[in-house]
């Protein structure tokens, strides 16, 4: 199990403490494999890009309007936190729903 986010996130720390056999892959020091990334964007469209983060409001109208793919690729911080794969499912965030989805199937 794969957790995409940031160390310093508030939400990726839970989900690593909720889930201590994950390894988080930091979005900044790393990145986010571009196969991972289509995938998430296929799976979760607009919803993977946090239009509510600083670094959103400190892009430029456009630059705003670039494709999602590249926006998350040239700032890997503006993606939704935290991604979590488990074998080929994607989940995105800590909400109580995708909290109760990985217990449902045992993660």
């Amino acid at each position: 199990m794969l957790i995409y986010g940031l160390k310093n996130c508030d939400s990726c720390r839970k989900a690593m403490k909720a889930l201590p056999d994950a390894r988080l892959v930091d979005v900044r020091a790393e990145g986010v494999p571009e196969g991972v990334l289509a995938s998430a964007l296929a799976t979760f469209g607009d919803a993977l890009v946090n239009t509510r983060s600083t670094t959103w409001r400190e892009l430029g109208v456009e630059q705003r309007g670039a494709a999602p793919l590249a926006l998350l690729q040239q700032h890997p911080a503006l993606m939704k936190r935290p991604l979590i794969a488990v074998d080929a499912q994607l989940f995105l965030g800590w909400s109580p729903a995708v909290q109760a989805e990985l217990a449902a199937i045992g993660a």
